[in-house]
């Protein structure tokens, strides 16, 4: 029943009663007689308005107790829609608009937390700011190149002093956007980009160049690197090829420079092999043949191929082999390419006293390797040895033939097979270097 139609009701019967009194009072001729059915029909009503009232309380304080849970985001409150009339349409209407409130906050949510999500799994970083320059927002990737820890929000003084990343700051308030600019923080070089946000406040982006700018400076010092190897034979190649062009050269003059020549043209070769090698190592296009290998087998023919040389400069050749390493799985290629670089390594580079093979066994593994009596490698230089084209002493390595690249492409196969290097060294007592091979390859 509708509000209206409830009050018209009740004022129809306080009318009825009061009729009904008049009658009675007509009928008869003293108040007594009608004082009574007075008060009953004056207490009637007044019991009759009492209980519409209290209902039409209840209904509206329960209208009132929703709306404000409403108010306080208590999305889950719903009104009774029990209630008859005008208040039972107004608990309708709120029942829908609390459902209404309640799917576009958890769609809000649901957007907020997918956005959340796409910033976080960038390696971008990304900083925003509000009007009031509160940070508000940062990914971890942010938090890592600005070293910073606290809890959202704080003020965007708490951000590193870097006039740079200020500076775009400052720029993006005030309603310019700001192109990438490199700035250095600690040890990371960065890209900075500004944009001013629509409803007020910035968005800052952040990428880090450091890993860029390094491999910039390998693939620099790589060319710098392979067009001086390439450099000197060639220059001897030109001189005496020019030299042997005039007729007036003695025959015995002409071998020998024919001899260099051809001396010069292998290392260019070898060093064009090394380099085809490392590239396919690098680009990811070799992968490990695993067969089972007899690790005496591998050792002696690496041996055979550097004994002469040992001999003729007056240097002992060993084996030291661990019968618990007697066999091993790996690339059969691969381990004759790491043992001979090493050995190639050791011999050239030692001229007195002796070069061993080894080989011992460990957890799950085997270690092999080659340990000479040469000059050694001080330990400033030790951690760099299997970089490309460094070298301990430069002049003294092309003097006896070295690439410099042998070493870079033993890390690379060892690596392969998910192996690691060891290299141990005293100046003036010798130099080990070791791979370990594990048994279980992935």
């Amino acid at each position: 029943m509708r509000l209206g139609a409830r009050l018209q009701l009740l004022s129809l019967s306080v009318v009825a009663l009061m009729a009904i009194s008049i009658v009675a009072f007509d009928e008869t001729i003293t108040w007594q007689d009608t004082l009574v059915p007075l008060i009953i029909a004056a207490a009637a009503a007044l019991v009759l308005a009492t209980l519409l009232a209290r209902s039409i309380t209840r209904d509206l304080d329960d209208l009132r107790d929703v709306t404000r849970s409403l108010v306080q985001g208590d999305l889950s409150a719903r009104p009774p829609l029990t209630a008859p009339g005008e208040i039972g349409e107004l608990a309708t209407a709120v029942h829908r608009l609390s459902e209404h409130l309640g799917s576009q906050i958890n769609a809000l949510k649901a957007e907020d937390a997918l956005l959340a999500a796409l910033i976080e799994s960038l390696d971008e970083g990304v900083v925003a700011l509000d009007r009031r320059r509160q940070v508000v927002r940062i990914n971890a990737a942010a938090r890592s190149i600005l070293g910073v820890s606290r809890a959202l929000p704080f003020p965007s003084d708490a951000l590193p002093r870097i006039p740079e990343l200020h500076r775009a700051m400052d720029a993006a308030f005030q309603g310019s956007a700001v192109e990438p600019a490199e700035a250095v923080i600690g040890q990371s070089t960065v890209s900075l980009t500004a944009r001013p946000l629509i409803m007020g406040g910035v968005v800052i982006a952040i990428f880090d160049l450091t890993r860029i700018r390094r491999l910039e400076s390998v693939r620099r010092d790589f060319v710098a690197n392979v067009s001086h190897e390439l450099r000197t034979p060639l220059t001897v190649i030109n001189g005496f090829a020019e030299t042997l062009a005039d007729d007036d050269v003695p025959p015995d003059m002409r071998k020998q420079f024919a001899n260099t020549i051809h001396a010069h043209t292998e290392r260019m070769q070898r060093i064009v092999d090394d380099l085809l090698d490392l590239s396919r190592l690098e680009s990811g296009r070799w992968s490990a043949s695993v067969s089972d290998l007899d690790t005496a087998a591998i050792a002696e023919e690496i041996a055979a191929t550097y004994r002469d040389a040992a001999t003729a400069k007056g240097l002992k050749l060993d084996l030291r082999l661990d019968p618990e390493a007697a066999t091993f799985r790996a690339d059969r290629t691969a381990v004759r390419q790491v043992l001979s670089n090493l050995a190639d390594n050791a011999v050239r580079h030692t001229e007195q006293g002796s070069v061993t093979i080894f080989s011992r066994a460990a957890a799950d593994g085997v270690w092999i390797g080659v340990t000479d009596t040469g000059p050694g490698i001080s330990p400033d230089h030790l951690p760099r040895i299997f970089e490309r084209f460094y070298r301990v002493d430069a002049a003294r390595g092309r003097h006896t033939g070295g690439t410099g690249l042998g070493l870079a492409i033993v890390k690379h196969l060892v690596d392969a097979h998910g192996g690691r290097l060891d290299a141990t060294s005293e100046p003036g007592k010798g130099t080990t270097i070791s791979a370990y091979f594990p048994q279980r390859l992935a």
